[in-house]
C-alpha cells in the first residue's frame, strides 16, 4: 500500500453570486419581510418601537444595538433603506449563508457599539442603513483581499452607482445618524478583511492523505 497525496481543495473565494441565488433571495427578501412587519406593527398599535433604538451611553440604550436595524423612523425611511438592503444583502451572500450571517452580526455590533458610544447624548438612533453601508463596503474591499477581478469590478459598478452614498459617513444632516454610516462601513471593512484571513488559512490547511494500490 502505498499513499497518495491529495492536493488541498481551494475554497472558492472570487464569487460574485451566491452559490444557492433562490435561498438566499428567499433569506434576504424575508428579512425585509421582517423590517416592514416591524414597521406595521409600530403604524398599527400605540406601542412607539422607535424608543428601543440606541441611546448613546446610557445602559438601558445598549438594547437598542440588538433592535436599532429592525425599526425605521417612518416609512420614508424604510423605503430608501428597501433597495440598497435588498441588493447588497444579496450579493454579500455570495460564499454561502453561513459567512453571510457572520458578516452581518460583524457590521451590526460595530455599527451599533460605535453609534452607543460616539452618538448625539439624548437621541435615539434607529434604521438598518449602517447595514447598508457595512454590506456596501464589504463588497468594494472584499475583491481587494480577495484579488479577485470580477469582485472588482462588481465593486466599481456598485460604486459608480451608489459611490454618493458613502458621503454619509461625515457629518452633515442633524436627522442622520453619519455614525452608524461610519461605523457600519467600519464593520463591513473588518468583516471583509476576516473573511479573507479565515479563507487563506482555509486553503493553506492540506487534507489527509488516501491510501490507494500501489502500481
Amino acid at each position: 500500500m502505498t499513499t497518495l497525496p491529495v492536493k488541498p481543495a481551494r475554497r472558492p473565494v472570487g464569487r460574485i453570486l451566491p452559490p444557492n441565488p433562490a435561498q438566499a433571495a428567499i433569506v434576504v427578501v424575508g428579512f425585509t419581510a421582517l423590517l416592514y412587519l416591524v414597521e406595521i406593527v409600530d403604524a398599527v398599535l400605540p406601542a412607539d418601537l422607535d424608543r428601543y433604538g440606541i441611546i448613546p451611553r446610557q445602559a438601558s440604550g445598549l438594547w437598542g444595538v440588538l433592535f436599532s436595524p429592525l425599526l425605521h423612523n417612518g416609512w420614508g425611511h424604510l423605503f430608501a433603506n428597501t433597495l440598497p438592503l435588498l441588493v447588497f444583502a444579496f450579493l454579500a451572500m455570495a460564499n454561502g449563508l453561513a459567512q453571510w450571517l457572520a458578516v452581518t452580526a460583524t457590521i451590526w455590533v460595530v455599527s451599533g457599539i460605535g453609534v452607543w458610544a460616539t452618538g448625539a447624548s439624548g437621541s435615539v438612533t434607529v434604521g438598518a442603513s449602517g447595514l447598508c453601508f457595512g454590506w456596501l463596503l464589504f463588497l468594494l474591499v472584499r475583491g481587494v483581499f480577495n484579488r479577485s477581478a470580477g469582485q472588482l469590478l462588481v465593486a466599481l459598478a456598485l460604486l459608480l452607482y451608489w459611490g454618493t452614498m458613502l458621503f454619509g459617513v461625515l457629518p452633515g444632516d442633524p436627522h442622520v445618524s453619519w455614525q452608524a454610516h461610519l461605523f457600519g462601513a467600519v464593520g463591513g471593512v473588518l468583516a471583509a478583511y476576516l473573511v479573507a484571513v479565515v479563507d487563506r488559512r482555509g486553503n493553506r490547511a492540506p487534507r489527509p492523505a488516501i491510501e490507494g494500490q500501489a502500481a
